[in-house]
């Protein structure tokens, strides 16, 4: 379990779902031209929290789409310090989280990177390939500065490792839907499914599917189960295509309806 006072991700997540509502969390890279305003976009559309990724040279979760949005991002200039100085000046409304990798987190040094997320008013923070194991030095600071380290849950876990995550997971529990990297599946995996519905048995931090959850209909199927989904690639697509940021709020709002339609 978290720790006795939720913070703002894990209390606004756990009043939409006692309100009956499936949770939708999009994912934009930050650094690609128009994020802020599809950041803006996806809150406005109905999102209840927003994951803005922090680009690296070596994003071993990423697949082709994401990788392709943090190279255009990192060669036009992106910064964590720079893509958290603009996060610093949205007012969405719901909370956000930083998605990066351990590097980022490393060569800040946790404490300044921790206190640089609480200054810039976000929420919480995902180091995607920092394992449970070696991750007592961030996540203290990360608890003592206020950010929520939402932590990866995978399909091939034993029962002791999902405990184990769960009691250490801040925010929300991120079930990955299957293995692999990310990016858009014809088809909703159904080790998704069996995951979520893993994590629910032990846990009463909300659960989100993540990683291959491409369409309406899968972010539907998926909340049979699970507390909300978090999309990716099929958000940033939209922007990589030139759909910009009224793409990513017109499909966020799809997204949104489907949920709304699959929930109690």
């Amino acid at each position: 379990m978290s720790g006795s006072r939720p913070g703002l991700l894990e209390a606004s997540l756990r009043a939409a779902r006692d309100r009956g509502r499936k949770c939708l969390v999009p994912y934009i890279t930050g650094g690609l031209e128009g994020w802020e305003a599809a950041v803006e976009a996806a809150a406005a559309a109905g999102a209840d929290a927003v994951e803005i990724g922090i680009p690296f040279s070596d994003p071993v979760m990423d697949g082709p789409t994401i990788q392709a949005a943090g190279d255009r991002a990192l060669a036009a200039g992106a910064t964590p310090g720079g893509i958290v100085a603009v996060a610093a000046e949205l007012d969405v409304g719901v909370p956000l989280v930083v998605m990066t990798y351990y590097n980022i987190a490393h060569h800040m040094g946790h404490r300044r990177f921790a206190r640089s997320l609480v200054e810039a008013g976000i929420a919480g923070a995902i180091l995607a390939d920092l394992p449970l194991e070696e991750s007592e030095p961030w996540t203290a600071a990360a608890d003592d500065a206020g950010v929520e380290t939402v932590l990866l849950a995978a399909p091939t876990a034993s029962a002791e490792r999902l405990a184990a995550v769960c009691a250490r997971a801040r925010g929300f529990v991120y079930a990955v839907g299957l293995l692999g990297v990310t990016g858009e599946r014809d088809a909703l995996a159904a080790s998704a499914v069996v995951i979520a519905g893993r994590l629910k048995e032990i846990t009463d931090l909300p659960v989100l599917v993540g990683v291959g959850v491409s369409t309406p209909a899968q972010a539907a199927e998926a909340t049979t189960v699970a507390d909300g989904v978090v999309v990716g690639s099929a958000v940033v697509r939209r922007l990589l295509e030139g759909e910009g940021p009224e793409g990513v709020g017109s499909f966020v709002a799809d997204l949104r309806r489907a949920l709304d339609r699959s929930g109690p």
